[in-house]
C-alpha cells in the first residue's frame, strides 16, 4: 500500500484557492493539500529573498506532509522564489520533488488570446518587477509586446472583502487607466494574481467589450493534466482518494470565512492553523 502523496497547493494566502478549484475541478480522483501563509501575506512588496525563503518554508511544510508534487499557486512565488528553488534546493535537499510555477503555463499559451500582439499583464509589484512575465513570454511569443501595470491596493481590498464595493471603484480604474495609457493596442490582458479574478466584474466594466481578460485557474488545471500525463513516473506515486485538507499560518477562523469567496464552496473538511 503506497503511503499518501497529495499534491500541495500553495498561496501567499487565499488567492490560490481560485487555482485550486480549477485543478480539483479538472483532476478530483487526487488528494490536496493546501497552504495558505496568510500570517505573512500580502507577499508584494516583499524583498526576494524575504519570499524565496518564505516560500522554501511553506513547500519544506508540503513536503514534509507527503507531497512529491508543490504547484506554487501565486505569481508573486513563482515570479521570485519558484527558479531559486527549482535551481538550487531541490536537485542538493529533494532530488525526487518537484515545484512547479504558474508563470510558464501562462506564458506557453498567451499568444493564443491576441489579436495585436499587445498584452497587458496586471500583478502585485512584487510579479511585475520581477519581469518574469516580459522574460518568459518573450521565450514563446517574440514578437508579443507585454506592457505591465503594478497593482498594489488590489489584494488588500479583496482579503477585507471589499473589492466588490463602491469605494473599490477608484482603484480599480486608475490602475486599468495607467495599463491603457501605455497602448491603445493591447487586448488581451493576464490577470496575473490570483486573486484578481474576484475584481472581474468591475473589469469587465472597466475595459472594452471585445478586451479578452484571462484568469489563470484553467490554464494552469490544464498545464497540470498535461504535466502529469507526460510524467508518469510523478503521477503514479500520487495518491488518489479525492481528500482535501486546508491549512493556514493565519486566523483559521477568518480564512474559513474568506475561503468560500475564492474557493466557490464551503470548506468541508475545515481549517488548521500551522
Amino acid at each position: 500500500m503506497q503511503n499518501p502523496s497529495p499534491i500541495g497547493i500553495f498561496d501567499s494566502g487565499y488567492g490560490g484557492l481560485t487555482v485550486f478549484r480549477s485543478i480539483a475541478g479538472q483532476l478530483p480522483a487526487y488528494d490536496y493539500i493546501y497552504l495558505g501563509d496568510n500570517a505573512r501575506s500580502p507577499y508584494g512588496d516583499h524583498a526576494f529573498e524575504t519570499i524565496y525563503q518564505y516560500t522554501l518554508e511553506c513547500v519544506e511544510w508540503l513536503f514534509s506532509k507527503g507531497c512529491s508534487l508543490v504547484i506554487l499557486a501565486c505569481n508573486t512565488a513563482s515570479a521570485k522564489a519558484l527558479r531559486t528553488i527549482q535551481q538550487k534546493d531541490l536537485p542538493s535537499k529533494y532530488p525526487d520533488k518537484r515545484v512547479l510555477g504558474v508563470i510558464r503555463p501562462t506564458a506557453e499559451v498567451i499568444g493564443n488570446f491576441t489579436l495585436t500582439n499587445n498584452v497587458g499583464v496586471m500583478g502585485t509589484r512584487g510579479t511585475v518587477n520581477s519581469e518574469s512575465y516580459l522574460l518568459e513570454i518573450k521565450k514563446f511569443f517574440p514578437e508579443i509586446e507585454v506592457h505591465q501595470q503594478a497593482c498594489p491596493m488590489w489584494v488588500p481590498l479583496i482579503e477585507n472583502n471589499e473589492h466588490l464595493q463602491a469605494g473599490a471603484d477608484f482603484f480599480v480604474q486608475e490602475y486599468c487607466n495607467a495599463l491603457t495609457a501605455q497602448s491603445a493596442a493591447i487586448d488581451c490582458v493576464l490577470l496575473a494574481c490570483t486573486h484578481y479574478p474576484l475584481l472581474l466584474p468591475k473589469l469587465k466594466a472597466v475595459f472594452p467589450t471585445e478586451t479578452r481578460i484571462l484568469t489563470q485557474g484553467e490554464i494552469v488545471a490544464n498545464s497540470l493534466a498535461n504535466y502529469l500525463e507526460r510524467h508518469p513516473e510523478i503521477e503514479s506515486g500520487l495518491s488518489r482518494t479525492g481528500e482535501k485538507a486546508f491549512f493556514t499560518s493565519g486566523d483559521p477562523k477568518a480564512f474559513d470565512e474568506h475561503a468560500s469567496i475564492f474557493f466557490g464552496e464551503a470548506l468541508k473538511s475545515g481549517v488548521a492553523h500551522i
